[in-house]
């Protein structure tokens, strides 16, 4: 990608993710007194993610499992984990607790469009490959987000979920995130993310 088409996919990032929190802050403050209401507990959730460079930060979500849900199962999260709320089931089906990555983007730690920003431990398994995809910053949606939107269902069906992630998704994740790096442009992102608003809709 071209230094100016750089400059444009930051631009537009800004001014839509500002526009986004703009239009959606009823919806999200709806979501926040519902998490709240539910059992309490915190309204978002912060993951260490990799990104642009290899600089780590704070990925954020709205809080869809119990409270301690990190001490009490596996990091691995699979279709009926008794550890998914309520109003977490929902959020989840609909991608709504993706939502406050829009802070992220606003910040600068991720993107609109771009590959989805992983945990550290998978990034050391797979480094070389995050070399090439880590030139650019992660994502809220991309082409591994709409292959694998019912990601959660396709891990339900191995006996080691963790296992398969490690060695049947995650290396077609990266990829397809390869695939994206390299035909990357301001048309395709558009194009990405009218997918994935229709994937939303379609439930």
């Amino acid at each position: 990608m071209q230094e100016m088409e750089k400059i444009a996919k930051r631009g537009f990032d800004i001014v839509s993710s500002m526009l986004a929190l703009l239009v959606l802050s009823p919806v999200m403050l709806a979501i926040a007194i519902m998490i709240k209401v539910e059992d309490r507990g915190p309204v978002l959730y912060a993951q260490t993610r990799v990104g642009k460079d290899f600089v780590p930060f704070r990925l954020l979500k709205f809080r869809t499992m119990v409270v301690g849900a990190s001490e009490i199962g596996p990091a691995i999260t699979v279709e009926g984990d008794a550890r998914v709320t309520r109003i977490g089931k929902v959020l989840r089906k609909y991608k709504l607790d993706e939502l406050p990555q829009l802070i992220n983007v606003l910040k600068g730690d991720m993107s609109i469009v771009g590959p989805r920003p992983e945990d550290p431990r998978y990034v050391r398994v797979f480094n070389d490959d995050y070399e090439v995809i880590l030139r650019v910053r992660p994502g809220i949606t991309d082409y591994a987000t709409l292959e694998y939107r019912n990601e959660e269902s396709v891990l339900a069906g191995y006996d080691d979920p963790e296992r398969a992630y490690t060695e049947v998704i995650l290396p077609r994740k990266i990829e397809l995130s390869k695939r994206y790096i390299a035909e990357q442009s301001f048309f395709r992102d558009i194009v990405i993310i009218l997918k994935t608003i229709l994937m939303i809709v379609s439930g």
